[in-house]
């Protein structure tokens, strides 16, 4: 048997744990959150198609990195205002670019602070103040109407933002969560997510004001994102629909036929 003080000590040991585990989350989450990757002031992209990078000063101490991937004017369609995952800079997704510059649409990628050439201190309201940003500057060349905007993973918090806000043509979601409280609850069960996340990025909320159009990507076999966030997402409006990319993962759904073929269908 266990005395009685025996038992107190493992009761507070196991608070303690609890504890200091819940502050390193809190503290630490920017760095479990966002993996970035530096780029120099002098730094120059090189890809194989047309492309324009451009240095906005937000503000004295900010600049705001943005690579424009064009086509010829005579065929342009529109615009996809695209915002990436957490991972790296612009440089791990321009790949998907000739996807959309094929089908004539213009496709612009800004990196977040931190992130490639992008400074300024990273947070939700600084990461939403740079997207509002591109969508104005997008506004200037183009209507509302050929402005599509696309959000990939943890992008999908900037994209869904600006839909309910603003008018587009449609917004694109691949592999999105429901909320970036509800994502950290399924991997942090025993913590209260609304306490320790400093991101919110309530996608669900954002939904339930949907005006334009929506379509989300997800994989059966996502394994940071359960296809469970974006079922969830998508039923929050009557405009949603959800396509489902049997076995794949968070990284690898431009591999598939079916998912090059849907987003060619959106981009006619």
């Amino acid at each position: 048997m266990f005395s009685r003080k025996r038992i107190l000590f493992w009761v507070k040991l196991l608070i303690a744990i609890y504890v200091v585990v819940g502050v390193a989350l809190y503290f630490l989450q920017d760095k479990l959150l966002f993996h970035p990757e530096p780029l120099e002031e002098g730094y120059t992209y090189k890809f194989d198609q047309p492309f324009r990078q451009l240095d906005v000063p937000v503000t004295d101490k900010k600049n705001l990195s943005i690579v424009q991937f064009t086509v010829p004017d005579s065929v342009r369609k529109g615009v996809v205002l695209y915002f990436h995952g957490n991972m790296t800079n612009i440089n791990r997704y321009a790949p998907v670019a000739p996807l959309f510059t094929q089908n004539n649409y213009e496709i612009w990628m800004m990196d977040y602070p931190g992130f490639g050439k992008t400074t300024g201190k990273r947070s939700e309201e600084a990461m939403l103040e740079d997207a509002e940003v591109i969508y104005d500057m997008a506004r200037l060349r183009f209507p509302a109407e050929k402005i599509i905007l696309y959000g990939r993973s943890m992008g999908s918090g900037l994209a869904t933002y600006l839909a309910s806000r603003h008018s587009c043509q449609q917004l694109v979601l691949e592999t999105p969560y429901y909320s970036m409280y509800s994502l950290m609850n399924y991997y942090t069960k025993i913590y209260p997510a609304s306490w320790l996340s400093k991101y919110e990025f309530p996608n669900n909320k954002y939904m339930a004001k949907m005006i334009p159009p929506v379509t989300i990507f997800h994989g059966t076999g996502d394994e940071v994102i359960p296809y469970s966030q974006a079922r969830r997402l998508a039923a929050l409006s009557p405009k949603a629909r959800l396509i489902t990319i049997e076995d794949g993962g968070h990284n690898n759904l431009a591999e598939f036929e079916k998912f090059r073929a849907e987003v060619r269908g959106l981009l006619k």
